[in-house]
């Protein structure tokens, strides 16, 4: 089963710089600094194999999985040991190996209790080839020298892990993870304070995963956990607002609604309990679990300071915004259909006031106010629209504006400052710029020259054109 929060859609007009880079960090540590691996690990397997050490490790293998199984109570290792048996009864060499070579905790075992496995001559025998192997190869790969041990925790680690992946099926999955959630928290926090908090969590989730898997030696890679802090910042965020999940069950997937926090508990549930019952599946269940409160925390502890949403980020997005603004309309539209010019006043008003850029609704209004064009509005309504057709450089429309106020208006129309064009007289049919009495066409077409320039280069020129 999976769920994932899908409540926003990428604005690649605002690209998510720091999530490409982060995931362009995976890849280039991925290809080039991890690219040595497989040479490592078929090398290592090679020399095991030719020293004959299946044959000296295998049993203590097998009793060291009877000891995890009966003493330390991994009993979700029984279908490993039954493996191994297997392995050994089909002589399948290549297997035992590949086993053996990447259980680090069996290693340390054997390190540990040599001198109760094997004789002296064995325990030399079995150093001078087995130790090589071990530091030369094993030590060197990627996992073993930045990957998260809990037996060797350190600062670095909590960092670099989250870089490392084990193969490329962990990778993609990481990454396609990190694109869908991490593009919604950058845009929410900023990229500075997005990055922080992300390799934040990567730590919280690797210091959880440590503290349960303390003094082991088995290495921790991967940016799960990472990106489990991201989902628990994405619900945090938007708290118990309803928004839209994305869900995958067997076949069947679909999408529904419900409040962000409350699958929060529901992803930590089903992490705690596949860490219980899911067997040894070589899944940190609990580093997702560490990352989902991690990050979840974060957003509580510090969402009005250092992690504050910006006010950006809950404005409506284009789409969305654009929806709401066709579904006024329409019912605006439906009051004008129904003769309700009142009520559709009132309406594109309301529009107006949200969404003051959009000419449509002043086109609207004005065509309302001259219904009544000896109320004052309309004077003010016929004021913004030749204002408006003037920034937008239309001289045509603002005379016909002009000339239809003249019919229609019985008061002074006045532009606005920035127009320095003075008023306009509608009693005598003449317009009136600087005390100086014109046509209207010729007045509008003087203030059309001058914008925009500054008043007072306006007046020089009105000044000097009356002369």
């Amino acid at each position: 089963m999976l769920i994932l929060p899908v409540e926003r859609r990428i604005d690649w007009k605002r690209p998510p710089w720091v999530t490409l880079g982060l995931m362009l960090a995976c890849l280039f540590v991925f290809f080039f600094w991890q690219s040595n691996d497989p040479r490592l690990i078929h090398t290592a397997m090679e020399e095991y194999l030719e020293a004959d050490l299946v044959e000296v490790e295998a049993p203590v293998y097998e009793t060291y999985l009877q000891r995890q199984i009966n003493l330390e109570g991994e009993t979700d290792r029984v279908h490993e040991l039954k493996a191994v048996r297997d392995a050994m009864a089909s002589d399948n060499a290549h297997w035992l190996a590949s086993r053996m070579l990447g259980d680090q905790a069996f290693y340390q075992y054997m390190l540990a209790n040599q001198e109760v496995i094997w004789s002296q001559q064995q325990r030399e025998a079995w150093r001078s080839v087995r130790q090589p192997i071990q530091q030369e190869y094993i030590s060197q790969l990627s996992s073993s020298r930045l990957g998260l041990v809990p037996a060797e925790l350190s600062l670095v680690d909590l960092i670099a892990y989250q870089f490392l992946h084990g193969g490329m099926g962990h990778i993609i999955g990481n990454l396609v993870f990190l694109f869908i959630l991490g593009f919604t928290v950058e845009r929410a926090l900023g990229p500075g304070r997005y990055l922080v908090a992300y390799l934040l969590c990567g730590a919280i989730s690797g210091l959880v995963w440590s503290g349960f898997q303390w003094g082991a030696h088995t290495p921790l890679v991967g940016a799960s956990g990472s990106i489990s802090g991201l989902m628990g910042m994405y619900v945090a965020i938007f708290g118990l607002q309803r928004i839209r999940f994305f869900y995958f069950v067997g076949v069947y997937f679909d999408y529904f609604r419900a409040p962000a926090l409350a699958m929060l508990p529901v992803w930590i549930g089903k992490e705690v309990y596949d860490y219980w019952f899911a067997g040894a599946t070589g899944i940190a269940y609990l580093a997702h679990a560490g990352g989902l409160a991690g990050g979840a925390g974060l957003v509580w502890l510090f969402g009005r300071s250092v992690l504050q949403v910006r006010e950006s980020f809950f404005e409506p997005e284009e789409d969305e915004e654009d929806q709401r603004f066709r579904r006024a309309y329409a019912r605006a539209m439906e009051s004008i259909g129904r003769l309700d010019f009142d009520r559709a006043w009132q309406q594109f008003e309301t529009l107006r006031e949200h969404y003051p850029k959009r000419p449509v609704v002043l086109e609207h209004l004005y065509q309302l106010a001259k219904l009544r064009p000896h109320e004052v509005r309309y004077r003010e309504l016929a004021c913004d629209m030749m204002a408006t057709y003037l920034g937008q450089h239309q001289p045509e429309r603002m005379i016909a504006i002009w000339d239809e106020y003249q019919k229609k208006g019985s008061l002074t129309i006045r532009f606005p400052p920035r127009t320095t064009t003075g008023c306009f007289s509608p009693r005598c049919g003449l317009a009136t710029c600087h005390g100086r009495k014109r046509s209207s066409k010729s007045c509008v077409t003087l203030a059309m020259n001058c914008w925009p320039r500054k008043p007072a280069a306006c007046w020089r020129r009105s000044s000097a054109s009356v002369r």
